[in-house]
This record gives C-alpha cells, structure tokens and sequence, in this order.
C-alpha cells in the first residue's frame, strides 16, 4: 500500500522555506544520523534551544483548525484562533496539533514552522484514529471478536494509510485497557476481558499503524494507553480511581502495555486514573521503574488530555505550576492541551524545582521519534493534499471494512436454525437502529461520516430488493415515539420473519459513557415484547459497544446477533452474515452477564473456598439470589452455520517434563450442510498452587475453516513458561501438579476435557 510518488514538498515550501530548512540545525541531525551519532546531534541541537523552546516541544495541543467532530471530542480550549496558534508555534511554543484539518492545515502550519521559526524542527501532527480514518472499521472490541490479531493489524495499515496520507504522523491508539466491567464505556475501545487476546491485539495494532518502516509516508507511530489499568475504574465509571494488588496489576492489566511497547509502539499515553493512591501522571513507580528500567521503553509518554491538568482536582497537586512539576518529575515527557509544561517549565528550572537534565531528556526523547519519524529528513514527507484525497475511502479499505465487520459479528443463539435467512421471505425491519445514517461508525470517529456509511435496511435491500422489506422504527433509543408500537406490530404481523434492531447508540458507549444497568432501554425492550407477541420469528440484531445483560423478548428471541458498531460497510456486512453469505465466526471477547449486578464480571475468576455447584442451587455457596455465578453468554461463545463437535482430547506425552513440551489436541467436527469457521480454544487451569488460580486461563487459540461433513484435529503445543504465575515473591513460578485442559468452543463450555501433571 505504501505510496512510492515523489512527495510535492517542494511545491508545498515554495524556494525560501526549504532554502530555510535545509540551513537550520536540525537539518544537521540528519547527516550526523547516517554517521551513526544521532544522540550527540540531539545534544548538540539541544544546548541551543531556551527553556521556552524547551518547553514548546514538550507541549502538544489541539489543532484550533479543526472543526466538526474533532472540535467537539477535543476542544481547542484557550488556544484562540488558527493565526495565533500558528505564531505560537512558529514562536517554538508547541511541538505539534493534533486532531487537525487534513493536509492543507498541516501544509500552513509546517512551512510557516520551517521558513520563519527560530529553530526551525518540524511539527508532529497527531489525531485520534482509533478505528479508521475516512474508511471506519468496527470498534476495537468489536474487532477483537474476529480472534484475529492479523485482522486487526490489516485494518491498522489501512487507517495509517489513509490518515498519513492526510499528513497525520501519530496515533493515540491503540487502547490495550483490560476491560472487566462492561458499565465502563471504554470497554469498546479495546480487545476485551482476556489478557492473552489483549496482548495480541495490541502488538498487531501496533504493526499495522507503525509499518516495517516509520519513515514511510503510509506509516504513523501508535500510542499504547492508557498506562496504566484504566478498564479497572472501580464501579466501571470513567475517570475514576483504580485500587489493584501489584499482583493483579502485574499478571493482568499490564501485559498488553507491553506487549504493545515490546512490538514497537515509540509512544505511550498516561492514564486519567489514579492507581493505589496516586495519579498516573504523577506515578514514578509506573513511568519510570516499570516503563523505562524495567521495560527498557526508549520512546515518549504523552499526558492524556489536560491529564496532568487534573491532578488538582484529584487533590494531589496544589495548582498547575506545582502539577507540571509532579508530572515531568514523574516521567511525562509531553503535556497534552493544559498548557502546564509551556506555561511553567522554564520557571521551575530558573529556580532549582526540576532539574534541566529532566526536561533536556524528555526533549530528547521528542526529537528522537520526530527523527524516526522522518521528519528532520523531510517535514512534509506525509503532507499532500492529492495524496490524501486519491487514498481516502479507496475500494480495497472498504472491501476490508466490510469483512472486518462480518468476522467481528457473533451470533449468540440461532434456535430452530432460524439463520441465515431465506432471500424470498418478507421481512419487517423494525427497531431504532433499521434504517438512517446515524450510530453506524460507532463512537470516537474523528474523520469519518455516517451519512457515507451503509445501514441496516440498505444492506438488506442489496440482498432481497426493496419490496420484501418494511421498515418501522417502532421506538427511539431511548423514548417512545407516538404510534410506534402499534405501526411495529402491524408491520410485524405482515411479515415472515422479523429483524429487530435494538441497543445503544454512539452516545450510550465510549468515553464518558459509563452505565449503572447495561440493558437494552425500556422503550425498546417495551417494542420487543410487542412484537414478540406476534408470534412472527424475531432475530435480534443487537447494536452495542459493551456487554449487555439481555432480558425478556429480546433474551428470548430465537436467533440474537451481535453487530457492535460496525463501521462504513455496516449494512453490507450484517447482510452478508443474515442471507448465508457467510457462516457468523465472531466470538465474545467480554462476558454478557445475566443481569448488570453481575459486573465486574470476567470468565477467568478464582473459585473461592464455597464454589456452587452445577445443578440445584445450594446455600451458602458462591452465588448470587438471582443469578448463577457466571455469564449468561460467556467469553468465546459464538456460533456459526454448522453443526460443530468436539472430541479426543490428546496428550502426547501425557505428562508435561519441566523443561519439556506437551501437545494437546482434539477432533473438531461439522456435521452440518453448510462451510464454517471454528474457533477452537484452549484453557488450563492449576488446581492447586501457592497462590490461587483462576479457574479457567486462555492460552490459545486457532481458527479453523470446516467444509460440510470435515473434521480436522487441532493441534496445540504447552510449555512450562505458558502455566507460570507470579508468586510470592512477585517473580514467575509454577509448582509441579496437576493441571486441567480444555478443547473448547467457549471459556464456559464443556468441550473435551482432561488432565496432565507438570513434573520436575
């Protein structure tokens, strides 16, 4: 996909603004850098920089040409106008913008930077690509349900194709936030509850922004966040406090972080949230001893948004001056949007607050990605304004789209094998979500637009035509609309078989969108169960960015799909899946709990001394009143068009050696008339160890393309290092003993089971 033109930079400077860079100190970092000297170059370029310009390449902000979207997610606060941003940047008082207005902002902004500035070293411009840029894929978790990482990692190329080629040099994504609590609205950000599918997502999202090469025109840097273990917000409510043993923390919140910074990732993001006590952007014992001496980080750490800022409210710095202090003590190197570091940094230098060394460093740091990025080689080199218009929305981004969206759908239940749908039957497409260009990109889409992206009733139209198909919104989101119920009932009882679209929309999730009761509203459970009384077949096609906890009709519904927010090529994409175009292969990466007092809620969860039994509820054990302890729908449930079976659980050996390998296999069977994929799990767990375990812990995973009437033995291969946990002495152990192993379709299934002794 890389674009090999020549860029138009000289066109874009025009003779006096490159005559300027090619004679400005900067310009030196990259001959010194091919000798090999690129740390003393930096040095060099550093000791003729003022505290001011010091501080300006540590202060990013939101570009105040933006408009639209962006300006709504990121105001530019008291940035004023464009002009005055631009002097300011031209005056070395920002490091770069971030969710600007394409290329030709980029293009005024970088040639006044280089014709006029002192210093004369390129702005970096950033936005929030999460999930596309112009082309939207599904939202992250969404994604994760493919069990795809390479999905995941195509998309991410696609987006940074796009978006570079918009002039957009860094990401703040991906999000690798270990989500437990589905009232957290973040949850849709991420891959999920498992921390094994959180590390792969979060390394492949990284390869696809980052590329082989960070210099090339279609690569951005990513930005692993929030660090550190924001999904743990107690009561699921955003911004809120985190309070984690080091062990929980260690063993399941930080290893996506790593596994993003282990892949490449040159930036990471502070998060809002405190952890035991102290704020994120203020935590040494995260920025430092873990980031950068345990981890060997060597990129940047970015405030989030006034992040530093906030340190105030939460009472643990007295005003900003004292929180820029904290934070660039603690290891942020750049502010983002409070203004802290450009407005107090120099002054708490002047007087002996905070070492220069300190703040030399963090700038280093800055130039040297700027330097990876190839921005001292070439400060326009993804600024063109011809080459973001020939890569937006291109025919292969949304080709990929609408097959990301079908590979992150999960059909939950499929009663009576109501689906795939016949193409001559008559549908009512009822339900808020059936028709209209609205909450189809899902939320935290700066760049894209609904009104290019593809709806329900749309998507079924291209299937069948338009004369099978009646659509009825029957209910808002989360009102009644006049007449609603009774136009869906009608439409309904004319009707073969019913799609009811129900959920959330782009506002119910996301950030700042925490839930106290994750249910379908009651204005449209009151619709579903109109309907239900019908008697018609309903197939539920839920719309949603975080587990639910399904009730009534909608519960009860013979066939449930799960469609997330979807994306440019939604409609298409769910069609594809209700017509047979495709057989469903998406699986849960979060737990749908049967009622939202479940929450937090993760399959991995240790048995306590009172385990319930299956069966007859029993007093005394570990359970709720009302629910079992465990989830209505649970992670890796997903469905698809055939009929699959499993069998013959191998081991070979049938004990694991120490320092030995133990292969696990299984039969996995379709005897049904229709092709599909499989997503075939593995779990273990320690019956017992000195510290305990949960009762079930992925540990792969594979998927399996299956013709009618095949089977294929599936093979996976245990080490000792795959079962270790974090002891006593918070180092990586595991005791000789027996070991539970399952071949199975889900983390609550039955499967294939057996079990196998590590020895020494």
């Amino acid at each position: 996909m890389t674009d090999m033109m020549i860029s138009r930079r000289a066109a874009l400077l025009g003779a006096g603004a490159m005559t300027a860079w090619a004679a400005s100190p900067a310009q030196a970092l990259v001959a010194q850098a091919s000798a090999g000297t690129i740390p003393g170059s930096i040095d060099g370029l550093i000791a003729r920089m003022t505290l001011e310009e010091k501080a300006g390449q540590l202060q990013l902000n939101a570009a105040t040409w933006a408009g639209g979207v962006a300006t709504a997610l990121n105001p530019a606060g008291n940035a004023g106008n464009f002009e005055e941003q631009l002097a300011g940047a031209v005056a070395g008082k920002l490091t770069g913008v971030f969710n600007g207005n394409g290329a030709v902002m980029a293009q005024r902004m970088q040639t006044a930077v280089m014709r006029n500035s002192r210093m004369k070293i390129p702005l970096i411009f950033a936005a929030d690509v999460i999930h596309g840029h112009r082309t939207i894929f599904p939202v992250p978790v969404a994604e994760a349900a493919s069990f795809e990482p390479d999905l995941a990692m195509r998309t991410a190329r696609a987006a940074a194709y796009e978006a570079a080629g918009a002039g957009i040099d860094w990401t703040f994504c991906p999000m690798v936030d270990i989500a437990r609590d589905q009232r957290w609205g973040r949850t849709m950000e991420g891959a999920g509850e498992d921390v094994l599918l959180g590390k792969l997502f979060a390394a492949a999202r990284v390869q696809g922004f980052q590329g082989k090469d960070l210099t090339a025109n279609d690569a951005m840097m990513a930005c692993v966040k929030h660090f550190a273990a924001y999904g743990a917000a107690e009561s699921g409510l955003d911004y809120n406090v985190v309070d984690l043993s080091e062990r929980t923390l260690r063993e399941v919140y930080l290893p996506p972080y790593k596994a993003g910074f282990d892949a490449g990732a040159m930036s990471g993001m502070a998060s809002f949230n405190e952890v035991n006590g102290v704020p994120a952007h203020g935590n040494p014992w995260l920025m430092k001893t873990v980031l950068r001496d345990e981890w060997r980080f060597p990129g940047i750490v970015v405030s989030d948004y006034t992040g530093d800022e906030e340190m105030i409210a939460a009472g643990f710095a007295r005003d900003g001056k004292d929180a820029a202090r904290i934070a660039i003590l603690a290891g942020v190197d750049m502010s983002m949007q409070s203004d802290l570091y450009a407005r107090h940094l120099p002054s708490l230098v002047r007087e002996g607050a905070v070492p220069q060394a300190v703040v030399d460093q963090s700038v280093r740091r800055v130039l040297a990605v700027k330097h990876m990025l190839g921005l001292f080689d070439d400060p326009f080199r993804r600024i063109d304004a011809r080459r973001e218009k020939s890569r937006s929305r291109t025919r292969a981004n949304l080709a990929l789209s609408r097959e990301a969206g079908r590979k992150a759908i999960v059909m939950l239940k499929n009663d009576g094998d109501l689906l795939p749908l016949a193409k001559d039957c008559r549908i009512a497409l009822i339900g808020p979500f059936a028709s209209g260009q609205h909450d189809l990109n899902g939320p935290w889409v700066v760049y894209g637009d609904n009104a290019n992206a593809v709806d329900l009733a749309a998507g079924v139209r291209a299937v069948i035509g338009a004369g099978n198909v009646t659509v009825t919104a029957g209910s808002g989101v989360e009102e009644a609309l006049p007449g609603g119920i009774e136009a869906a009932v009608a439409a309904a009882s004319a009707a073969d078989v019913v799609l009811l679209a129900l959920g959330e929309n782009e506002g119910m999730s996301g950030e700042a969108q925490s839930r106290t009761s994750i249910t379908v509203p009651a204005p449209q459970m009151a619709l579903a169960e109109a309907v239900a009384r019908t008697g018609k077949p309903v197939v539920v096609v839920l719309k949603n960015g975080r587990g639910l906890a399904l009730e009534g009709a909608v519960k009860d519904a013979p066939a449930i799909l799960v469609t997330w927010f979807l994306g440019s090529e939604s409609g298409h994409a769910t069609a594809d899946i209700l017509f047979g175009a495709h057989s469903p292969s998406g699986r849960l990466p979060i737990s749908f709990p049967h009622e939202s007092g479940q929450e937090p809620y993760h399959y991995d969860h240790k048995a306590t001394g009172r385990p319930a039994p299956a069966g007859a509820r029993q007093p005394y054990k570990t359970q709720w009143r009302t629910a079992p302890n465990e989830a209505l729908y649970p992670f890796g449930h997903g469905l698809t068009y055939g009929s699959i079976s499993y069998a013959g659980l191998a081991l070979n050996p049938p004990a694991l050696a120490w320092d030995g390998r133990l292969e696990v296999s299984a039969t996995v069977s379709n005897g049904g008339t229709r092709a599909c994929e499989e997503v075939v799990q593995l779990y273990v767990r320690d019956r017992v160890a000195s510290i305990t375990r949960p009762i079930r812990e992925l540990k792969a995973f594979r998927k399996v393309a299956l013709a009618p009437g095949a089977s294929e033995t599936v093979r996976f291969t245990l080490t000792r290092e795959q079962l270790e946990f974090l002891g006593l002495d918070m180092q990586p152990t595991v005791e000789p003993g027996t070991f539970d192993v399952w071949i199975a379709p889900s983390a609550q299934a039955a499967g294939v089971h057996s079990t196998f002794d590590l020895v020494r």
